[in-house]
């Protein structure tokens, strides 16, 4: 089953983010090489600065997604605020 995580960064978090991104991707090396990540990416304000990140991606249960979500590196290192973890059907394209 597929779980949109979407999550915004707290406020001032872009050097803590910065100096995070490379874990963070590294997680999502993980899940691609597993063929579990449908999506996954930054939000950004209109001037390009990421401001929170969305990923869509395959896990087991809602549970697992949270866990997943809750050992991220951008969330252990306090740059996540709270993350919404929702079920997600994809419908396009098709």
């Amino acid at each position: 089953m597929y779980f949109a995580i979407h999550v915004l960064d707290k406020p001032n978090q872009l050097s803590r983010r910065i100096a995070l991104r490379e874990a963070h991707r590294q997680r999502l090396r993980q899940l691609q090489q597993e063929n579990r990540v449908l999506f996954a990416g930054p939000l950004c304000q209109e001037n390009g600065e990421p401001i929170g990140s969305l990923v869509v991606a395959e896990f087991e249960n809602l549970e697992a997604a949270k866990t997943w979500a809750a050992e991220d590196p951008y969330m252990l290192g306090g740059v996540y605020g709270q993350p919404d973890i929702r079920s997600f059907s994809q419908s396009f394209p098709c």
